[in-house]
């Protein structure tokens, strides 16, 4: 089953159930070569939805003490494609990463 990195809102109980249907069980993990960085939110009702004015986003930088923090998931192939579809909707799109764990895993960053 694939492995998905998060470091954003699929960590959020309520993001997992109304995109996936169910909650995911994961486990804390970073992403070594990256550095957390913000995405401004350019649709005002997604503002006025969320309450945030930017999106979370990862960089790679490629300098070794660069890490981001959050939690990787096992999903299914059919959640693998819901998660496509929502983060799709914020020009977010999926690469595949080497996490500090040495576990390989997707995760989505901004496309911009």
């Amino acid at each position: 089953m694939p492995l998905v990195f998060s470091y954003g809102s699929l960590q959020e109980e309520h993001v997992q159930l109304s995109t996936f249907g169910r909650l995911l069980r994961g486990e804390r993990d970073d992403l070594p070569e990256f550095e957390p960085s913000s995405v401004p939110i350019e649709d005002p009702q997604v503002v006025a939805a969320s309450g945030r004015t930017h999106h979370a986003n990862a960089t790679f930088t490629g300098r070794p003490d660069s890490r981001v923090s959050g939690t990787v998931f096992e999903v299914t192939d059919a959640e693998l494609a819901g998660a496509d579809a929502y983060e799709a909707a914020a020009s977010y799109r999926r690469r595949v990463v080497t996490l500090a764990s040495g576990r390989q895993a997707w995760v989505y960053v901004h496309a911009g």
